[in-house]
Parts: structure tokens; C-alpha cells; sequence
């Protein structure tokens, strides 16, 4: 596979709810990293998460590609638009993407 899902994110408005929801019914582990954002293990050697403090709730999907630049150029070749730019948030460099339908993606540099 060449670019793989790798992460996932879940957005919403209630916090503690969607802690101890997701935690309680799946048995995440659920790491708060500071107000708005939680990292999630899914299990030992599954996919990883976070959960995001956000006006609006939606899941988006984290996937692996070899040349970011690229990715973003070809998604917009393809009816995509570019909803963030290249970032580097400290872990990562990513960016966001929305498909033609407006469903988010992040794409993740290897």
C-alpha cells in the first residue's frame, strides 16, 4: 500500500463527554495533551487518534504520502481543495484537504 491510513481524528464540542465516551465504549486509552486535543490508542498495535475540541463534529482520516507537495498539487488536480497548508505542528508536517464531496483529509509526510 502505498499511502496507508495512519490516524484518525474525531471533532467535537464536548470534551469530557467524548473522552469517557470513547473511552468507556471501545476501550481507548485516552491521553489528554492540554485543553482541546487527546491522543487515542485504539489498541496495542492499532491505529492511533485524537480527539479535538471543535465547533462542529466531523472525522477526518490521517494518510501517509511520500511527497506532501505533490499530494496537495494532485488532489487539486482533482477536484480537492486545499483547506490548510503544509504544517509542522511539532510531530509532523501535514496538511488538510477536502475531497469534491468537502469530506476532510489530512495528509501526513512520511
Amino acid at each position: 500500500m502505498t499511502s496507508p491510513i495512519v490516524h484518525f481524528d474525531i471533532h467535537g464540542g464536548d470534551e469530557p463527554g467524548q473522552h469517557r465516551f470513547y473511552a468507556e465504549l471501545f476501550g481507548w486509552q485516552v491521553a489528554s495533551q492540554g485543553p482541546g486535543y487527546a491522543l487515542v490508542q485504539t489498541s496495542e498495535n492499532g491505529l492511533h487518534g485524537a480527539l479535538v475540541d471543535a465547533d462542529a463534529p466531523s472525522v477526518s482520516i490521517g494518510i501517509a504520502v511520500e511527497d506532501l507537495a505533490a499530494a496537495l498539487d494532485r488532489a487539486v488536480a482533482l477536484g480537492g481543495t486545499v483547506k490548510m497548508p503544509p504544517t509542522n505542528n511539532g510531530w509532523v508536517t501535514k496538511a488538510q484537504v477536502a475531497d469534491p464531496a468537502g469530506n476532510p483529509l489530512t495528509l501526513i509526510q512520511r
